[in-house]
């Protein structure tokens, strides 16, 4: 039986145009609230966007995937399952960045996932830019992860402008480097684009890691490619991060650096799909930026995704 406390309003009790806007319409629970040390998955807004090179405004993705995510109900529409009473989940508030310093950013970032693992809290996160995963992984890793990674981008690369080290198109590297993925673990889908050059093709090869690009995807379809992504990362703990650039722009034109020639709406729902019965320690939905579109849909997307995420996370706790 769900604890009543933390599941969320209905509405049939409460318009969804009504009350103040949380995750799902799940319990407000911050970290100094008394019934904190309950919960189990905890959704997060990282309001940063400090890493971004070109189009900024996925610092204000928190607010409007928490508004969109109104819309969101009880129960999935394939599955059945219903996360909301399989976890005790909360909406734990956002982490504060420091929007002047990169440095005290990641610090700030790191800390507070730190504090969610130290509490045995699975986190579901709402960018900021694809540079908030880098300390999230920080604050989760107790031991190389694995990693399904959704993206246009490999997020791979070296540095930016000769050596700023720090930017949304690092994160992995970084976080390969330091030993908080697995390499041999980590599988990338959805590649595609323009490129500045192959560096971060080549050092994602080099170490292991598997990339599977747009055009693979297509012609092997979703369950092919989704089973080998799950076989990749086997039983072991493993991250997965969703940046909503992996949809093509006709259904996501919300984000920072589209790139055409990608899934549909429901194929980006799909491969979540597969994920359930995985061992997902954390996950994140990035690069939502609600300047590049005002009507709402990539947020609502973002927000369903998320949905779809929750599933899987709850489903492989249980198993």
């Amino acid at each position: 039986m769900a604890d009543p406390f933390f599941v969320p309003v209905s509405g049939f009790d409460l318009p969804r145009f009504a009350g103040v806007p949380t995750f799902m319409r799940l319990p407000h629970v911050p970290p100094e609230h008394p019934r904190f040390d309950e919960v189990e998955v905890a959704l997060v807004g990282v309001p940063w966007d400090g890493g971004t090179t070109n189009r900024p405004g996925p610092r204000h993705g928190p607010r409007q995937l928490r508004d969109a995510s109104t819309m969101i109900r009880a129960q999935h529409p394939a599955s059945g399952i219903r996360p909301f009473e399989a976890a005790r989940c909360a909406d734990v508030g956002d982490v504060g960045p420091n929007p002047a310093s990169i440095p005290d950013s990641l610090k700030r970032i790191t800390a507070f996932y730190e504090m969610l693992r130290g509490n045995g809290i699975r986190p579901l996160t709402a960018g900021g830019d694809h540079l908030c995963s880098l300390p999230v992984l920080r604050g989760l890793a107790d031991q190389p992860l694995g990693m399904v990674h959704f993206d246009s981008h490999t997020d791979l690369y070296k540095d930016y402008f000769g050596g700023e080290q720090y930017t949304h198109g690092t994160p992995f590297r970084r976080a390969i480097e330091e030993g908080l993925l697995d390499p041999k673990r980590v599988v990338q889908i959805g590649i595609r684009g323009t490129m500045y050059d192959s560096e971060d093709i080549e050092f994602g090869e080099s170490v292991g890691v598997r990339m599977i690009r747009i055009e693979e995807f297509f012609d092997r379809g979703v369950d092919a490619v989704m089973a080998e992504a799950c076989q990749i990362v086997g039983s072991g703990p493993t991250y997965v991060s969703y940046d909503i650039d992996f949809v093509d722009p006709t259904y996501a034109p919300g984000t920072g650096t589209p790139e055409v020639g990608g899934p549909t709406a429901y194929q980006a729902l799909q491969v979540c799909r597969h994920l359930t019965g995985l061992d997902i320690v954390g996950a994140d939905l990035v690069e939502v930026s609600p300047p590049f579109d005002t009507s709402g849909g990539t947020a609502f997307l973002g927000a369903s995704l998320m949905f779809e995420l929750l599933c899987a996370m709850v489903a492989g706790r249980e198993a």
